[in-house]
């Protein structure tokens, strides 16, 4: 039997309607993701020439130059860097990752949505305010008890601040990207709901919370108002928590806005060091979660 339908050609023509806009529409989409990636790729140029050719082995080793001295470095910024960094990451790591296994796996519905609003509030709260709560809770605390004032632990405590929202708001929808049927597994075979998050669910989660981890260290990486309130700056080494220390983000601005050629060479060296450190950390977060899976 014969079907009475007339016999079509499934391949469409290339002159249709449909395919000319679909071919336009692709163009389209092509040119925007181009046009979003070029002014990543002209700062990063830029800052590479730039600093490239202002680098050598005294800038990690050598402190900053007096302003019309040649040479020199900022090997203080860096270690001060890592430092508070590092005292940030202690901080809000422990509790961004806690307090979101508390919203996905424990707290109510309610209570989950107040305090989720409350994040998404705190992470658009600019940075320099960030630095104004942290001066009047650890600065001025610190001066009270004849401890110091600008410190590392000030400024680390303000970096915390900027990064447990970012912390919370990756950790909680990793959470809840993983599936149910793994945690009911995981129950049906007898595991408390307390083994089933540690050994189950944060694992499963492990490659986004590390990522998000990573974002919220960049961005503090990269923070200079919070450290102007808390941290300071200083032309000398790190040797104490309670004393005032230097970074990278404040030795850019403090430099390349002065008038000394020398300062703005190190300024462009020290911003390629910085935009480094952090695609450094971005791929070893990478490689240690793809080697978890």
């Amino acid at each position: 039997m014969t079907s009475s339908f007339p016999k079509r050609s499934l391949i469409r023509s290339s002159t249709s309607k449909r395919t000319l806009f679909n071919t336009a529409m692709t163009v389209v989409a092509f040119t925007c993701g181009a046009l979003a990636l070029l002014p990543l790729i002209a700062v990063l140029s830029y800052v590479i020439i730039r600093g490239f050719s202002s680098l050598s082995l005294s800038v990690f080793t050598e402190l900053p130059p007096a302003p019309l001295r040649e040479g020199g470095g900022f090997g203080n910024a860096i270690l001060g860097t890592l430092l508070m960094v590092g005292i940030a990451a202690l901080i809000s790591i422990p509790f961004g990752v806690l307090g979101a296994i508390y919203l996905t796996e424990f707290s109510s519905g309610k209570i989950a949505r107040w305090i989720r609003f409350a994040t998404n509030v705190l992470s658009g709260v600019p940075s320099i305010i960030a630095g104004v709560f942290a001066y009047g809770i650890v600065v001025l605390t610190l001066v009270r008890l004849n401890l110091g004032s600008y410190s590392a632990l000030g400024g680390g405590f303000a970096l915390a601040i900027l990064m447990l929202p970012i912390i919370v708001k990756t950790t909680d929808e990793a959470l809840q990207l993983v599936s149910q049927d793994l945690r009911q597994a995981s129950v049906g075979l007898g595991a408390t709901q307390f083994q089933t998050v540690t050994q189950v669910v944060l694992p499963s989660a492990l490659p986004a919370i590390v990522t998000g981890s990573t974002l919220a260290i960049a961005r503090a990486a990269g923070e200079t108002a919070p450290l102007l309130f808390t941290a300071l700056f200083s032309q000398y080494w790190t040797n104490s928590l309670f004393a005032p220390t230097a970074s990278l983000a404040v030795l850019v601005y403090n430099f390349a806005i002065s008038p000394f050629q020398n300062w703005q060479s190190l300024a462009w060296a020290a911003s390629l060091i910085l935009v480094l450190m952090v695609l450094i950390t971005s791929i070893i977060a990478r490689w240690v979660t793809r080697k978890k899976a």
